[in-house]
This record gives C-alpha cells, structure tokens and sequence, in this order.
C-alpha cells in the first residue's frame, strides 16, 4: 500500500517526510514485524522493537517519540477507527457480501464446514484482520451486529424469511436432537430442539447461496447449555443426574428459552434465576441474584430439576468443567 492511500484511508496525519512511501503487511505484534511493515502501536511501549524488526510505519494515537525520520509515523485519532476505515475499503475492493445475523446462527455455523468464499466474522476485527484482508473476490460474510460493527461492510443483506420447515426432527431430547435433513440422518446430535429454527435459517442461507457445506459434530455453545450435577453440584456425566443447571449469557433469549422449557419440560420443577438489574416486578416465580456469588446459595435453598441461571456462564462452579460424556435423557 502506498504511503498517500494510507493516510487518505485512516485519516491520518503525518508526522515527519520519511524515505519510505509503500509498504508490505500491517501488523499488531511488534514482535511480528519484518523489514517494509507497518506497524499499529497499541502497545508504545513495543514501538522501538517493532523500529529494529525493519518496520517502515508506525501508527499511533498518543505522542510518542521519533526514533527514526526515515520511516513513516502517523498519528490517528483512534487505532481501532483506523482498522475499521482499512478493513471497509478492502471489502468494497474484494466485493464483500456481507450477511447480518443473531448470535446464535454465528456460533452454528461456526459447527460447519464450508467452501472458501464463505467466512464467518467471530472475535474482533484486529483478531480477524489478516483473514478479512486475505477474502477472495466476491467471498460472503457472516456476522453479527451485536459482536462486530456493521461499519466495516458496505453491503450488507439480511437473512432470507424460512417459509417450511426443512429439518425433519425424528427424535428429541430437552438437549440432544436427532433429524433429518437433505434426506441426511443426523443421529443423536448434541444441539437441543430450541436451536434448530436457528439451524434452520443458516442451512437456508447455504442452499439459496449454493455453498457447499458439512455439518460437524455438535458441541455447546454458550447458550442455553446444559450441566448435570449432583446435590452439592458436582459435574456429572451428561444425562446422569436428574438436577440440571442451564446456563444463558444472553438475557435477550430468556423468554423463549422459558417458554422452551414450559412447553417440553412441563413434568418438571423449574427454577428461573436471573440477574437482579433486569427483573421486572410483575414477574413471578422468578428469582434474581445481585452479585453471581449468591447463586450457588439460591440453588441451595431450592428443590428443582432444571435451573435457569441467566446472565452468567458455567464458570460460576467451583470445580473446572470437565468434557461431559453424552448419553441420553428422555423425556
């Protein structure tokens, strides 16, 4: 890149007149620099190391020190603004479609496995950028508004409406599921019935954008998981125990996972804990905690075979999680 399409592209201001005016690979790690790189100095502290690896840019945002008048430094209001500003131009460059979608439909599809021109956007930007400066022509991407900012696209679509249902569910669990899709037998997968309409709408955007894809096997992820103790909540083997723990970072998704719950579980006790800023008075038969130390002590104090604990992730237990063995639990 050269040196006036940088600045005109981060809006940055340069400090000095260096020798250099083209430039190879931007890097974050000063310790990953090589002769002709520009280097983000989120860490100024790296800045004289990223110098002696051969960088011929530094970007920074506070004053630093000129070291070296033959390379570039160019000052930016903000790193991450500038990143952004990059990451834009090379997706209009690539032709980038970018499709927008919940949490949930990013993280399955982080279980699949697709073709190169599809790339899902998981982490930030600066994590990803190497990857998102890599994208082949016309590559489409999948990414969640609440976890990365739509900035950063300049064509961005919304998922298709599923109009049938086109998983064929044979048997169900509250946690594992077995279907049929695409004529395809899927047995006993470790993904709860709730997640399938989601499922639904991400194997939709495969077919309508024919992208060729593989299911892998299902793993938790993060959402509405479910942890099988014994009275004093030790973990125990997945479908061993008849006192489950489900856990739910995401407040947003509480109601429908209750409903869920009352729906296929309706046998069962079921306690509903959620954090204390988000409880609504009229609500009954749901408890709140203040700070996430009071939970283990609520379940104490509670007879239930499902809890659902919002807000929280299963790192609250006192003992590490180890991989639990997947059996069965009908219901």
């Amino acid at each position: 890149m050269r040196l006036e399409n940088f600045l005109a592209l981060t809006h940055g201001k340069l400090l000095n007149e260096p020798c250099v005016n083209s430039f190879e690979n931007i890097v974050f790690e000063a310790h990953r620099v090589k002769r002709g790189d520009i280097y983000f100095a989120f860490d100024e502290q790296d800045i004289e190391l990223a110098v002696q690896n051969g960088a011929y840019a530094i970007i920074f945002e506070d004053e630093v020190f000129v070291s070296d008048e033959e390379i570039a430094w160019i000052k930016v209001v903000s790193l991450d603004d500038a990143i952004k500003r990059l990451v834009r131009f090379r997706m209009i460059e690539q032709d980038v479609v970018a499709y927008e979608c919940n949490e949930i439909i990013l993280k399955l599809s982080l279980q699949t496995i697709t073709q190169n021109n599809f790339f899902v956007l998981h982490g930030d930007i600066k994590s990803n950028f190497k990857s998102l400066w890599q994208l082949e022509q016309k590559t489409t991407v999948l990414f969640c508004p609440t976890l990365n900012s739509k900035d950063i696209f300049a064509n961005i679509k919304e998922l298709s409406h599923v109009e049938m249902q086109e998983i064929d569910i044979v048997e169900q669990t509250l946690f594992e599921t077995s279907f049929i899709y695409d004529d395809i037998f899927y047995e006993r997968q470790l993904i709860s019935p709730f997640f399938i309409p989601y499922l639904e709408e991400l194997l939709h955007l495969y077919k309508s954008l024919n992208i060729n894809f593989r299911l892998k096997k299902f793993t938790p992820i993060e959402h509405f998981e479910a942890v099988f103790t014994n009275k004093n909540f030790e973990i125990k083997n997945f479908g061993t125990s008849d006192k489950v723990l489900i856990f739910e970072p995401n407040s947003s998704l509480i109601e429908s996972e209750i409903r869920f719950l009352q729906h296929n579980a309706s046998w069962a006790k079921t306690l509903i804990l959620v954090p204390h800023s988000i409880k609504k008075e009229d609500t009954k038969n749901i408890l709140s905690y203040k700070h996430e130390k009071e939970i283990l002590g609520i379940l104490r104090k509670n007879d239930f075979h499902f809890a659902l604990i919002v807000g929280v992730s299963k790192s609250i237990l006192d003992k590490p999680l180890t991989k639990q063995t997947q059996l069965t639990l009908e219901f």
